[in-house]
């Protein structure tokens, strides 16, 4: 029997790595045009002015504060350690079955929809893996349209779209046990202080610039329901050090109302209440971006408390490798199953 050949295609948004405005400009419009517009209809000749000058702004600001993005080498590191780990882990793949990893991104190359059209002709099956926790319109909703648009109706039986990482157990653990080793050794310690702890995500729409409910799905609830379930898993840590837990979020401005529980407003208040230190980790990212390295970051250095500490995202730490190696695996036996059935069935897939 022929063996079936699956690839993984790990995909996140992408950053330019050469700080460059050639490299700014091409990246500034895809962002316009797949995000942006999804909120705000931006006219035509628009689009290239605002990309223009968001990639001047970014070009200078990035370069006089020294920024280099490091959100491309991560992504390739976190692929680069899937591969090793599928590799490492043959055995649990389903009978009969190859798969190959592959890095792809949304706003700058490779471009995930050139790398599904390619992967189309030489691969049985696609299992997409969106690197970020809680799906919406704009994050893993890019994906889908992207699945949607290079296979059509055969989308069902040839790919599978990972989603609702953020749901799961087992990683929401990882990330304490990630929070508090990255803790080990600083002065973040009990009987120390009184600190808080800022939880950093993605802030969404709330409403639009009527008032209205967005029409785009967001992932508010999502958003809330991830914060909640971090948060208790930390309080209740026996290595837990925080008096309090704050969701902070990066907002955007465009579209109408975005989500009330800022970075800025969780410094603030951890501030207002005299707390000792801060620590800062950005859950709501699977590896540092210029959002949390760079913005957030100079938020909490810039916020006055004595003791300040950033953690890191998970990026390509081992235990994320193995956990999300365990999920594809799982997402391969389901896909292939799916084909299994067809082919029993005597449908064409």
């Amino acid at each position: 029997m022929k063996r079936k050949r699956y690839a993984v295609v790990v995909v996140t948004y992408g950053e330019v790595e050469k700080l460059t405005l050639r490299n700014l400009w091409p990246s500034s419009r895809r962002i316009l045009k797949v995000i942006t517009s999804q909120i705000v209809k931006v006219p035509s000749f628009l689009i290239y002015l605002i990309a223009d000058y968001r990639s001047m702004k970014h070009f200078i600001n990035w370069r006089w504060n020294g920024y280099e993005s490091s959100l491309l080498s991560t992504n390739r590191a976190q692929t680069k350690r899937l591969r090793c780990e599928l590799e490492s882990n043959a055995a649990t793949l389903p009978s009969g079955v190859d798969v190959d990893v592959f890095d792809a991104y949304y706003f700058v190359p490779p471009y995930l929809e050139d790398l599904l059209q390619r992967l189309r002709q030489e691969y049985d099956g696609i299992v997409v893996v969106p690197m970020i926790p809680v799906e919406s319109a704009f994050s893993c909703g890019v994906a889908c349209r992207t699945v949607s648009d290079v296979y059509g109706n055969e989308r069902y039986s040839l790919v599978r779209l990972m989603n609702k990482f953020w749901a799961d157990d087992e990683l929401q653990r990882i990330y304490v046990d990630h929070l508090f080793n990255r803790l080990s050794g600083t002065r973040f310690q009990k009987g120390a202080g009184k600190f808080g702890l800022v939880l950093v995500i993605h802030g969404t729409l709330v409403k639009d610039r009527a008032g209205n409910p967005p029409r785009v799905f967001t992932g508010l609830d999502e958003t809330g329901r991830f914060f909640e379930m971090v948060k208790r898993k930390i309080m209740a840590d026996p290595r837990n050090v925080f008096a309090d837990i704050r969701q902070g979020c990066m907002n955007h401005s465009a579209g109408g109302e975005w989500t009330a529980d800022t970075v800025q407003k969780a410094i603030a208040e951890f501030r207002d209440e005299e707390c000792d230190g801060m620590v800062m980790f950005p859950y709501g990212f699977f590896a540092d971006n210029s959002e949390t390295e760079y913005e957030a970051r100079r938020l909490l250095d810039r916020s006055g408390l004595g003791m300040l500490q950033y953690v890191g995202c998970i990026n390509d730490s081992p235990a994320f490798g193995g956990w999300l190696s365990g999920k594809v695996v799982d997402e391969v036996r389901t896909l292939k199953g799916i084909q299994d059935a067809y082919a029993t069935l005597g449908v064409d897939e």
